[in-house]
């Protein structure tokens, strides 16, 4: 078994609340959005770009995230705003990718949601082969047009997904698989 077949069946996701610092370094940033870009992309349209969330800009992001779900919930308690606030702000480095998917002759928006996808596999594929955790979430905020805004996606743009990458400080159990009896078929069986 070649060294990647061994890393993806292993490949799990750690949440963002168990990474921490150090994570990569610009270099290793150059290269994780490098490999990102590797994907299927009928067209050669790139339709997808990186929003990067590391240092202090992790915490003003939060601050975007906290201002939003208050704003939204009037009825939350402190507690439930600062535990949204903090949800962009335990992992060194967060990579939002950014689906910029739009009308084409020939490439469906579909193919081009699913580029945006491959990337942020890649990323996490790249990340863990490096030696670190990462996850890729969504959350509400993904879905927030207030939020996203704020965080300089125009109105055509959605966010694919935030891929948070930092050192594990434990490697979670990994979760039950689906059975592939369960979900494959045959065409034509």
């Amino acid at each position: 078994m070649t060294d990647t077949l061994a890393l993806l069946k292993l490949r799990r996701s750690v949440p963002p609340q168990f990474l921490t610092a150090p994570g990569p370094s610009s270099d290793q940033l150059a290269e994780l959005l490098t490999i990102g870009a590797r994907v299927p992309d009928h067209g050669k349209l790139a339709p997808w770009r990186f929003v990067i969330f590391e240092g202090a800009a992790r915490e003003k992001a939060a601050d975007v995230v906290a201002s939003a779900f208050r704003s939204k919930n009037p009825e939350a308690d402190a507690e439930k705003v600062a535990f949204e606030r903090k949800r962009l702000t335990y992992a060194p480095l967060i990579i939002g990718v950014v689906s910029r998917a739009r009308p084409h002759v020939k490439i469906p928006e579909w193919e081009q949601e699913l580029s945006a996808g491959a990337v942020c596999m890649n990323i996490l594929v790249a990340a863990q082969a490096m030696g670190f955790g990462a996850s890729w979430l969504t959350n509400w905020f993904s879905f927030d047009r207030d939020v996203l805004t704020a965080f300089g996606l125009a109105e055509d743009e959605r966010m694919a997904g935030f891929i948070h990458i930092g050192t594990p400080e434990t490697i979670p159990a990994d979760r039950e698989r689906p059975v592939l009896a369960d979900i494959v078929s045959r065409y034509g069986a």
